[in-house]
């Protein structure tokens, strides 16, 4: 049985909940107390023990982590690393794969990031290798069946990402996987809007690779994210660089751990990853089926607003939408409405083109308007935001 959240109280350990009516959390979140004190204590140490000992005295914190981001997503703490980012993630595993060559092909749904596109576009473009776009439903969700008809022994590579930058659509990433799995071709999964909204098994979905950002809806702070590494894939990379976390010295040169530690460095933000452990801890004490039931619901009811104003346009694409829903108002430019809302302490985001270009462009919009939703919403926002949208348009 579902547990119930205690918004009040959990409203009152954030903050910024009495600053401002927030309404970006897939841009960044708004932490908890737990999550600042975390970084901030650890930062103290830092000052009054020196760096290096600090970090020596929190190991056990960030072995903690490691085990609630496995956690998170079904894997094994073995399976699991950090990264300063989520595109420095997921950079990190495409740079391990075997190089491209002339006439390779890489799968990718229409809503691909736009930074894991540039990535995949550069590598491409070397060695004569192209990027191609998964057909997709009439929902705007990625096609697994269009997708087993394009595989040849030319594909290299499935990229998805789960649930676009620009909207409320949510790919059926396991379908995906399963034709991932019955051709044996890698697939990579950017999570990086469904870790802490919906619930994750890296099994069932069949992904290869799974990356995550600690500050969207797992309310993290900015500068940590997760890597996901199926063990038995692991084993077929070969990381970029390396250094003596990822590769001890021995007598015959270095030795690649076998873990997905191989793509830490010893050099990182300690106090960045205690406040990622307090935001892993919290988002599974709450449980992940909690959270998604209140954004679906809240979500729900924006949506049911905006599209009740005049002059508005829910954008939208999806069956089942996630916490993340986009919006133009009729002779106003996102990124003014977004600047107008500010001004009355209500953050929204505005995307363009550069966030999802391929989708973006097949729909024919240079820009949306952004209001993602987190479990920390109320009624009352929705309603204060809905108010001043319909001022405006």
């Amino acid at each position: 049985m579902t547990q119930a959240l205690d918004i009040d109280q959990l409203r009152s350990e954030t903050p910024g909940c009495a600053v401002s009516t927030h309404f970006n959390h897939a841009g960044s979140s708004l932490p908890s107390n737990a999550v600042l004190a975390e970084v901030t204590e650890h930062l103290q140490r830092e000052s009054l023990y020196g760096p290096m000992e600090a970090a020596a005295n929190a190991a056990g914190l960030i072995d903690e982590a490691r085990v609630d981001a496995a956690g998170l997503v079904g894997a094994t703490p073995a399976e699991m690393a950090f990264s300063s980012s989520g595109s420095a993630a997921w950079g990190l595993a495409f740079a391990a794969l075997p190089p491209l060559m002339a006439g390779d092909r890489i799968l990718v749904g229409r809503q691909e990031w736009g930074g894991n596109l540039s990535t995949m576009q550069a590598a491409a473009k070397r060695v004569g290798a192209r990027i191609e776009t998964i057909p997709v439903h009439e929902d705007g969700s990625v096609d697994a069946d269009a997708l087993a008809a394009m595989i040849d022994d030319r594909v290299r590579l499935v990229a998805l990402t789960w649930l676009p930058a620009n909207g409320g659509l949510i790919n059926d990433a396991a379908a995906i996987g399963k034709v991932t799995r019955a051709a044996g071709i890698p697939y990579f999964i950017d999570a990086a809007q469904a870790l802490g909204q919906l619930p994750v098994d890296v099994s069932a979905i069949g992904c290869d690779m799974l990356k995550g950002s600690g500050r969207k809806f797992l309310r993290g702070p900015r500068g940590a994210a997760i890597l996901y590494l199926r063990k038995a894939f692991l084993e077929k990379l070969e990381p970029a660089y390396l250094d003596v976390l990822s590769a001890s010295w021995g007598e015959d040169g270095p030795k690649v751990r076998t873990d997905a530690l191989c793509f830490e460095t010893s050099e990182k933000s300690i106090a960045l990853l205690l406040g990622l452990g307090a935001a892993l801890k919290q988002a599974r004490s709450l449980g992940v089926d909690a959270i998604r039931q209140r954004i679906r619901h809240l979500s729900g009811q924006l949506r049911d607003q905006l599209t009740s104003i005049p002059g508005v346009t829910v954008r939208d694409l999806g069956t089942e939408k996630s916490g993340l829903v986009s919006f133009t108002v009729a002779g106003i430019a996102p990124q003014t409405l977004r600047s107008k809302l500010a001004e009355k302490r209500i953050t929204i985001a505005a995307n363009g083109i550069p966030y999802t270009p391929f989708d973006m462009t097949a729909r024919g919009l240079n820009e949306v308007a952004r209001a993602s939703v987190s479990y920390l919403n109320t009624i009352d926002e929705i309603d204060r935001l809905c108010d001043h949208v319909a001022a405006l348009a």
